[in-house]
């Protein structure tokens, strides 16, 4: 994979630590992407990278990450919810995702929807080129892939290359996704552990969630979404 320049992040975004190597955290949904989006500079960061040696030490992530992530599930959830709302003869709930502006990583995207879209049954990701409820990105950042949050559960999913080079891609690009669908981070995990990201090393190639990882998507999407759309209805 060839490498880009790096050009300035937007501010007002916030950078939380990605499960893999020294990443950051992760997001995104709907409304307009910063022009900027490939690059990963510092500016405006309000949360510091944590060292690799603090992932392998059992590094969970911070309660901010966790919030952030939660937010970011949820806004995506809304978001589906509202389509659901909009044709309720839909007979499966689709995440649509949008991955031209990663097109070194479209493979391995496509690989790790593959994997989610064999592994649970109450929510199925789609790509599109149009309208999405979340985006992949690509660029350098020394930090490593992460998604980038502004706090509100927008963001995009931002892969970078020299991590996807020293770590499985397709274990990257499906942890990311994990936490689309509602997965935390869980540095301390087995190999076996999609959420356990970079804490196992670099010789992990494991790309598929656990078994307890798919049962908590598959109820997330089950029940978070009758809640959702019954939250949607109320408001009408």
């Amino acid at each position: 994979m060839t490498s880009t320049p790096t050009s300035s992040t937007p501010a007002k975004t916030s950078r939380r630590l990605l499960a893999l190597g020294l990443g950051a955290a992760f997001a995104v949904l709907g409304g307009a992407l910063p022009a900027s989006a490939q690059s990963t500079g510092s500016a405006g960061s309000t949360t510091a990278a944590v060292p690799s040696a603090v992932i392998g030490a059992g590094y969970t992530g911070s309660a901010r990450e966790a919030a952030d992530n939660k937010a970011f599930f949820e806004a995506v959830l809304t978001s589906v919810a509202k389509k659901q709302a909009a044709n309720p003869g839909l007979r499966s709930v689709t995440v649509y995702y949008n991955a031209s502006q990663a097109p070194s990583f479209r493979s391995q995207i496509s690989s790790a929807a593959s994997v989610w879209n064999s592994s649970v049954s109450n929510v199925k990701l789609q790509s599109t080129s149009g309208g999405a409820d979340f985006s992949y990105y690509e660029g350098n950042d020394s930090r490593g892939s992460y998604a980038s949050t502004n706090g509100h559960g927008s963001g995009y999913i931002f892969l970078d290359y020299a991590q996807n080079r020293q770590y499985d891609s397709v274990r990257v690009a499906a942890h990311e996704t994990g936490h689309v669908l509602g997965l935390p981070d869980h540095y301390s995990g087995p190999c076996s552990e999609l959420m356990s990201g970079g804490g196992p090393g670099t010789s992990c190639t494991n790309r598929y969630p656990n078994a307890t990882e798919r049962s908590r998507v598959n109820q997330l999407w089950a029940n978070g979404l009758a809640k959702a759309l019954d939250k949607l209805n109320k408001v009408r």
